[in-house]
């Protein structure tokens, strides 16, 4: 596929240099979404019929072979969910944390394959002509499609919208099988929002302005989302500061394995927390 330049295209190729186990291919304005051979649209996960049903029994069928059993429909869907928004909110949160950036890219722009070799979280194609938002003197104003918004907190406001345009129809698609409706969708999505793009960011060697900006773009006000970013430091027995955050909501990965939860689960106390994070950072 063509990879054109765009007001995206710099931030992409560095994301997919750090986190090399993503792939993401940019469209031009006439080439056809990706079809076949794994793929699904965004859109098509969205109408939740028979694409997000083949969806999923992907997330089945990995959950028996990796664990040995069943898990519930609402835990798989949940899964599935997690897998495809977490790779996706950073097609917006990445251009923006990068080089100010936020484009619009509504279902239709975005289609998604994790079945290809060699890549583990999987390959996105995404067609970047619904426009972007940026601040002025960046160099990329000039270029079709750009919405010159005035200040940082407008830059803010724009990422929100972006992330929420492109999320709303896939939750509603999503949430009549996780069994979860409003406020626990969106505790979802702020938790994939904060939580990818820290990841990526502390392979960027950027974690600590990652979380200020993340601080500032969720700070616990901004409807849909609900929650906050909610870091906060804790400190180990030899004084270490192991960061960590609390999370809105629950990725249900207990229900398979009870006794071995994520360091930012609301049901890790702080004491269990500093033990994974020790171990982790070792």
């Amino acid at each position: 596929m063509p990879v054109p330049r765009s007001a995206t295209t710099d931030a992409y190729i560095r994301l997919t240099e750090v986190l090399p186990s993503l792939g993401v291919t940019e469209l031009g304005p006439s080439d056809p979404m990706p079809t076949g051979s794994g793929w699904v649209s965004a859109a098509d996960l969205a109408a939740a019929e028979a694409p997000l049903d083949a969806f999923l029994a992907w997330d089945d069928a990995q959950i028996l072979r990796d664990y040995d059993q069943r898990a519930r429909p609402d835990v798989t869907a949940t899964f599935g969910l997690h897998r495809y928004a977490w790779p996706a909110c950073l097609l917006i949160t990445v251009p923006w944390f990068l080089h100010r950036r936020v484009p619009r890219l509504p279902v239709t722009h975005v289609s998604y394959d994790r079945t290809a070799p060699g890549l583990a979280i999987g390959r996105l194609a995404v067609r970047p002509t619904a426009g972007f938002a940026c601040l002025p003197g960046d160099p990329a104003a000039h270029l079709p499609g750009a919405r010159v918004v005035p200040d940082e907190e407008a830059l803010r406001t724009e990422v929100r919208a972006a992330v929420a345009e492109h999320l709303e129809p896939v939750l509603a698609g999503f949430g009549p099988r996780m069994r979860r409706r409003g406020r626990a969708l969106w505790g979802m999505a702020t938790d994939e929002i904060v939580e990818s793009l820290w990841y990526v960011a502390h392979l960027l060697g950027e974690e600590e302005r990652a979380t200020r900006e993340l601080e500032l773009l969720l700070p616990g006000s901004t409807k849909p989302y609900a929650g906050s970013a909610a870091f906060r430091v804790l400190t180990g027995p030899n004084g270490e500061s192991l960061p960590t955050r609390d999370r809105v909501s629950c990725c249900m990965f207990y229900t398979l394995r009870p006794e071995d939860t994520c360091a930012t689960c609301p049901r890790t106390c702080d004491a269990e927390r500093v033990t994974k994070l020790l171990a982790t950072a070792s």
